[in-house]
């Protein structure tokens, strides 16, 4: 297997850091990539405004997670006590999988000096080392140079990594720009992060921004809310914004609604059962006995709790989506449009979702009852129980179109 180990403080992640992994991944042919997060750089030290090392850590597992399954976040060196020097990674990584080829990732700069770094022969002893470079013409010569200098003296494997032309802006330069954006500045650091990311560092205030949750644009919620769920995730609620939003508009509710609802509608899908819990104890959400012991039932609950308490939205966007996974009855247009957005937006794929997205367009009362029905059947072939909100809301609406 080979691994690639690509460190550094990511204070914070951005886009460049994920187009040097995804070039790496491609290139060497990886097998696993670990992203690992330092304690305490020895070249330099953090600055003032650094994030904590638990939210690098996290901020590196989102991006982890926007790379694709070979990705992971690795808290390695932030277990570790005292400076964080590579000869000690790549060491620990050797005896954790001693049969595997290890590849250290790292920039041109530190390529050039890494004789110069505590102990390199330890590291040359256990990985090979990738070197970025964005312009192999004119650093080709530069490189040979220094890979046979490494090779002589050190017995090293080295290899080059061309990066796609991306721009280049420091980590530094990224906080000032994240600060700036919230004291009049004319900027966009959105632009340089993956969208998660970004969303995290406004949840949590990070890099002087001062995010007000409850008076975000819907770009800035939409951020916040992706930062929440996993990356497989973000397709189907992309799907159901734009679904919801069409739907609103044909239907004369308001679309502005529909996308805040569509957007915030599984913020809260990948809580443990203990964290559903917890919240629903925090906002005074009732429960009834199916919903206590059924997380799958829960995120509805704490995804309409954090909609209002915590992003101010508008009780007809917080009901939608606490029905919005078993529906209830008495349930308004407003209502069914999320619920059917969410069940038959794009990038669902199932025997009779053609049949329901027809008939979205023409009676929505139909389609939920379709949509329900479908819903019992696939849960009575999983043995699964069926909420009593989904048999009262088929009933109901049974009655009214018979």
């Amino acid at each position: 297997m080979k691994i690639g180990i690509y460190g550094g403080t990511f204070d914070p992640p951005h886009l460049a850091h994920m187009a040097a992994a995804r070039a790496a991944m491609d290139q060497l042919e990886l097998d696993r990539l670990l992203i690992i997060p330092d304690q305490e750089p020895p070249h330099k030290g953090l600055p003032a405004d650094a994030a904590s090392p638990q939210q690098r850590l996290e901020m590196a597992d989102l991006m982890a997670d926007g790379l694709g399954p070979k990705a992971e976040a690795s808290d390695l060196e932030l277990n570790r006590e005292g400076k964080s020097y590579t000869a000690d990674t790549v060491e620990q990584l050797h005896q954790s999988f001693p049969g595997d080829e290890l590849w250290l990732l790292m920039g041109t700069d530190m390529f050039l000096t890494i004789e110069n770094w505590y102990q390199p022969e330890r590291i040359f002893q256990y990985a090979g080392v990738a070197a970025f470079s964005r312009n192999h013409e004119d650093t080709g010569e530069m490189f040979q140079e220094q890979s046979e200098n490494l090779e002589r003296r050190f017995h090293a494997r080295t290899t080059i990594i061309d990066l796609p032309q991306v721009m280049e802006l420091s980590s530094r330069d990224l906080r000032r720009m994240l600060a700036a954006e919230w004291n009049g500045g004319n900027v966009d650091p959105g632009q340089f992060f993956w969208t998660p990311v970004y969303g995290y560092i406004l949840r949590q205030g990070l890099f002087g921004t001062q995010a007000e949750m409850k008076k975000l644009s819907d770009k800035h919620l939409r951020a916040v809310s992706y930062s929440m769920v996993k990356a497989k995730r973000l397709p189907h609620i992309k799907g159901t914004e734009e679904t919801a939003v069409a739907l609103a508009k044909f239907w004369g509710e308001d679309p502005d609604q529909a996308r805040r609802a569509a957007i915030l509608h599984d913020c809260t899908k990948y809580w443990t059962l203990e964290e559903q819990l917890a919240a629903c104890e925090k906002y005074n959400v009732y429960l009834d006995p199916m919903e206590r012991e059924g997380v799958k039932f829960l995120h509805s609950k704490t995804g309409a709790a954090l909609a209002r308490h915590v992003f101010g939205e508008p009780e007809k966007v917080c009901n939608a989506i606490d029905c919005h996974t078993t529906g209830k009855p008495g349930m308004n247009t407003f209502d069914k449009i999320l619920y059917l957005a969410d069940y038959m937006e794009p990038s669902r794929d199932f025997e009779g979702v053609e049949e329901l997205r027809r008939l979205v367009w023409t009676d929505l009362d139909r389609a939920m009852v379709l949509g329900l029905e479908m819903t019992m059947e696939e849960l009575k072939e999983k043995g699964a129980i069926v909420h009593p909100n989904t048999l009262g809301t088929l009933e109901e609406l049974r009655g009214r179109l018979s």
